[in-house]
């Protein structure tokens, strides 16, 4: 299949797009760079850089490409910069997704696989998450998802179109080629590791949430997992909007990470603690019961051992991320 993906310069796309270039999938890259890294995108994959507010563009990239499916991985993700500039978040997740949905209208590509988040679930009313709880964001970010993901529903039913939404929990973890280096640096796993490697001050943001130990529950799923999913969402034929939560089912404390990442690097981090941070949300943890039934996923890598293993060697080998390279 010719696929291309937005964003795949970035954390999650890049290794996607190692996922797609395995299977023997023609696959463009098509990202402005801006946060992204050329030093993600496989050799065997084509980069095209642009952005996605450029429909011209992206017509003419997927009309020379013979492009059949794409996965819109492009994206600002930092919720605590969403909180502060939501006008920019708004304009490049919302805006910027319709941009891609008429490029592939104008050009007759008819399958789309969306990243969305576990954000616009907001502060759920029971745990494990399910895809028919009411979303309620509590940031821009996972509001921006969710204007998107409404859109679609529309543009699914009126152009015929498959579109596939994955509501991604905390993706983590990384590969031999590609791991996380973010600016600024905002997830939990990638910054507990760096204070692991450097010793500098580590911060917990809040310690008095309605938790097992009064820090943020969050569900880890590992970011090859996270790719297996694009690549059977791929594989729907039948039109529709349909949404399926991408998580593992287990929560881990924001204390537990930092517990096991003493552990397996064997370093003893600067721990202090801190207010909450505007726009966390307290918990979140998927029920993955439908897409395991619909598509088949079924986790490879599960568990925090071997998502914070896989990250701790790569951050070893990249201790300045792709600046290292």
């Amino acid at each position: 299949m010719r696929i291309l993906v937005t964003g795949g310069a970035g954390y999650i796309g890049s290794v996607i797009v190692e996922d797609l270039v395995r299977l023997g999938h023609e696959t463009t890259v098509y990202d402005s760079l801006d946060r992204g890294h050329a030093g993600s995108v496989h050799p065997a994959a084509t980069l095209v850089r642009g952005t996605v507010g450029e429909r011209e563009l992206l017509a003419q990239t997927l009309r020379e490409r013979d492009i059949e499916a794409v996965i819109h991985m492009a994206a600002f993700i930092e919720v605590g910069e969403s909180v502060h500039h939501p006008e920019i978040f708004f304009q490049n997740n919302v805006v910027g997704s319709l941009e891609v949905l008429r490029a592939m209208i104008d050009t007759g590509v008819k399958n789309l696989v969306f990243s969305s988040t576990a954000a616009l679930y907001g502060d759920p009313q029971r745990i494990p998450i399910t895809e028919d709880d009411m979303p309620q964001p509590t940031n821009p970010y996972g509001e921006s998802k969710l204007l998107v993901e409404r859109m679609l529903r529309w543009l699914a039913e009126a152009h015929s179109m498959t579109i596939t939404s994955l509501r991604y929990f905390n993706a983590a973890g990384a590969t031999e080629m590609n791991g996380e280096d973010h600016t600024p640096e905002s997830h939990l796993i990638p910054i507990v590791l760096r204070a692991a490697l450097t010793g500098e001050e580590l911060r917990i943001h809040g310690t008095d949430y309605p938790t097992k130990d009064g820090t943020c529950v969050r569900d880890f799923v590992h970011v090859l997992d996270l790719a297996q999913a694009h690549v059977l969402a791929l594989g729907r034929r039948d039109a529709g909007m349909r949404v399926y939560n991408v998580g593992s089912g287990e929560g881990y404390s924001v204390r537990e990470v930092m517990e096991t990442v003493q552990r397996i690097t064997g370093k003893t981090l600067n721990i202090v603690t801190g207010p909450r941070r505007a726009g966390d949300q307290i918990a979140t943890v998927a029920s993955p019961l439908r897409i395991r039934t619909d598509l088949g996923w079924q986790p490879q890598h599960a568990g925090l051992d071997e998502i914070i293993s896989s990250a701790w060697r790569w951050r070893l080998a990249h201790p300045n991320g792709y600046g290292s390279l």
